[in-house]
């Protein structure tokens, strides 16, 4: 009786070693809010500039870009500032789709730290608006 149980024992743990190894992995993001990838294979950044804090905002990537020194980083979080005072402040849609850093000069120039959608800065007038910008919030 004593090697039906011994055999019982050792064929119950092999079974649950073999079961262990049927665990699901997925590798994938895992959190809400996760971003499908468009059939070309690559995504389309939609950058959003806040000209106070010279931020860029990829809604499709949620994250931010911006200089930090000499260096261009991309973070989940803003820089000096919280996302939502960021989001509260001033800022521009633009239309292009690459790098923020390949078009930052002439963000800059047409878009100043001071700038405001209203058009209370002398240098915001309609024709300093250039191509960059889609429409304003």
């Amino acid at each position: 009786m004593r090697k039906h149980t011994n055999i019982g024992f050792l064929s119950l743990a092999v079974l649950c070693a073999a079961l262990t190894g049927c665990v699901g992995y997925g590798d994938g993001p895992r959190h809400a809010g996760a971003y499908a990838q468009p059939r070309g294979g690559y995504i389309q950044d939609d950058y959003v500039y806040y000209p106070s804090q010279q931020v860029y905002y990829s809604s499709n990537r949620q994250q931010y870009t911006y200089q930090d020194g000499s260096s261009w980083v991309t973070r989940s979080s803003p820089p000096r500032v919280s996302a939502n005072v960021l989001r509260s402040s001033p800022s521009v849609n633009l239309d292009f789709h690459d790098s923020p850093q390949a078009h930052h000069a002439s963000v800059v120039s047409q878009y100043p730290r001071q700038w405001s959608p209203n058009g209370k800065n002398s240098k915001n007038t309609q024709k300093n608006r250039g191509n960059h910008a889609t429409n304003d919030r």
